[in-house]
Order: structure tokens, then sequence, then C-alpha cells
């Protein structure tokens, strides 16, 4: 089982290909944007993982996406991931933290003040604030200066992360928040040095990757991406020019990895993986979790170095010895994923069960 193997790559070395992906949970203190004290128990119990990938983390006000989302702008919000990190560490895990700015994908009724994003362009739909569902609102444009305002944010957080004890940080540049936005063209209308051509586009975030990489050093770099994924209203129909650019830039720098999101309908992965010659997350978005199987498959073929499962995490944290043991797998149901409840948060057991129950499966 390729999965349960070790991974040395240039930057990571891993006791086995299985990323937990990140994934937002909304427990945090609403108000400092501290985790909550159970934090520290929920990623250490998911420890087994090859890598943790933190929830996405706000690096600043502005880019706070919704309610529950914790920081790491802040000392406060530093020294309460420093448990974190010391008890992931304690049970031998490894865990970056994800730095997240929402851009557009925000409201004033979550952060108290109107979004920012590359252009004046409101996003269709609705958006979850604390208030229930409600509609968008029309972000502002950043101007110039702000947007290196924001890159030193970036960097900032990233020294922050270090500092609280994560092994690295991992840039969100997917799922349609501010670093895609500045990639597609239905987001960025600029007409500056930031928008238009291909290579305007793809200034922001090359230099958010430089200015994070300055601070905390290449082998300490990860970028998610998910070229041509529509989630939150982005439109990517020349996404395989782009990217491919994006990737050429990113070659200059050894990144402890890219971490691509892939979807049915669009098939990333079978264009990029030749491009990048460094350590590659696959993160398959469907609408069930990515089975085993899939993830063995990824592996065998090439296509990825590691894998990242979220949602079987959640309710499996010991994911990969269940995987070892071709064991049952729990199911989280979706009422848990996200809020301030607490149940379905920690409360998921490890298997306990005689493992030579699932010998023969195992051997399978």
């Amino acid at each position: 089982m390729r999965l349960l193997e070790g991974f040395s790559g240039t930057a990571l070395q891993l006791p086995n290909r299985m990323a937990m992906a990140p994934m937002t949970r909304g427990r945090a203190d609403d108000v400092t944007g501290v985790p909550h004290p159970r934090t520290v128990e929920y990623y250490a119990q998911r420890a087994s993982a090859g890598l943790i990938v933190s929830e996405g983390v706000w690096v600043n006000r502005t880019g706070k996406s919704g309610p529950g989302i914790p920081g790491l702008a802040t000392e406060q919000q530093a020294e309460a991931w420093r448990a974190v990190t010391a008890a992931v560490h304690e049970e031998g895990g490894r865990i970056f933290a994800q730095l997240w700015h929402a851009g557009r994908v925000a409201h004033p009724g979550v952060m108290g003040r109107t979004p920012v994003a590359p252009s004046a362009v409101r996003q269709a739909g609705r958006i979850f604030s604390a208030a229930g569902w409600t509609d968008t609102v029309e972000p502002r444009a950043l101007g110039e200066n702000e947007i290196g305002e924001v890159v030193q944010d970036f960097a900032a957080a990233a020294r922050r992360a270090i500092a609280a004890g994560f092994d690295g940080v991992e840039l969100h540049g997917a799922n349609g928040y501010l670093i895609q936005e500045f990639l597609a063209r239905n987001t960025n209308r600029r007409e500056d040095r930031y928008g238009g051509s291909v290579a305007a586009r793809l200034r922001f975030p090359v230099e958010v990757v430089v200015a994070v990489v300055r601070q905390i050093g290449a082998a300490r770099v990860g970028l998610r991406i998910s070229p041509g994924n529509p989630e939150n209203d982005i439109s990517e129909d020349d996404w395989k020019e782009v990217y491919p650019r994006l990737i050429a830039e990113l070659r200059r720098y050894e990144l402890a990895y890219l971490h691509v999101i892939d979807t049915p309908d669009v098939e990333v992965l079978s264009h990029l993986r030749p491009l990048w010659p460094g350590t590659l997350i696959a993160n398959l978005r469907s609408e069930e979790p990515t089975t085993q199987d899939e993830g063995e498959s990824l592996i065998e073929s090439g296509l990825a170095d590691v894998v990242a499962f979220g949602r079987l995490f959640i309710a499996n944290p010991d994911l990969p010895a269940r995987f070892a043991l071709r064991a049952p797998l729990a199911r989280a149901h979706h009422d848990v994923y996200y809020g301030a409840r607490l149940d379905g948060y920690t409360d998921f057991p490890a298997l306990e069960a005689d493992p030579a129950k699932f010998a023969c499966s195992a051997r399978s």
C-alpha cells in the first residue's frame, strides 16, 4: 500500500503519503480569532497523518471569510497555536498553517468592513455570516499600495506561524479567494500592473510567494491551487495558459510542495504534474470523500507524491491505521462540519477493535 509508505522529498520527510487537508471547522472565538482550546486535542488526535495542513487562518482581519475562523495576525492568536503545534509534535506529527485571505468572499457582518478584491466585482450567490445566509456585497478594489500591504501581511503571518511552532505554511491560492481572484479574468479587471495580461495577473500571487519565502525559506512554503475550479463564482477558461506560467515562475524556488485540487470535469493533474518537478500533493474534489483506492491510484500513476484526505479525517482521527487494516470508516454528518458546537469535533474515537479482525482484508 503506497499511501502508507514513507515519503522523502526535497523539503518534506513524511512517515506516510497521507495529508490531512485544510478544513474550515468554525470553532474559534469569533471576536479574537483565537483557536478554541479543544483545537489542541483536535489536531493532536490526527497527528498520524503524514502531514497536517491546518484550517485556513486569516492573515489580516479583512481576510476573514466567516464566523469562527481563526487568525494568525496577533500574538494572542499565535500563543494559542503554540499549544496546538506542541501537542501535534508530541504525538510525532508535522503541521503546516494554511495562510488565507478570503478576498471578496467575505461580508461586513463577519469582519466589520467592506471586503476587498482585485476589482469591484460582486460574487454571485449568498454567503454565510454571523446572521446566517445573506446576500453578498460588492467588494472594494485594492489600491496598489494596499496590495503591497497584503503581501506583507502574508509574510508577517508566515513569520508568526514559524514562531508558533508550525513546520511550515501553505498559501491558499485556491477556491476563489484573493490569490485566485488575481489570477482569474472575471474577478481581476484591473488595468494597472496587476491586471490584464497573464503576466500581470500572476504578479500578486508570485509576490506573495516570494515575500513568504524570504521570511521563512522555500523549504517551509507550499502553495495550494485549484485551476478551473468554479467555486465562489470564479471563471478560468484560460487556466491551461495561466497555471503552466505560474508553475514556471514557482520552479525558481524549491518550495516544500504544490497542492493541486483536481475536479472530475477539469482533470488538471494530468496537465500540470509533468510541469512540476517537486513534491505534489493531490486533492480530489468530488461529492464523496476520496477513497483509499483512489489515493493509491494517484500514487501508482505518478500523478501525486502525497494525497490529501479531508472529510474522512473528521470522523476517523486515526485514518492511516484504518487504511492499513482496511477497517470500517466512520462518517460525519455535514451538520457538524462547521460552527461553534463542539459535538462532532473531538468526540470521534480511534479504532479500538482487535486488528486481527481485519487481517484478511488488510492483506487483500
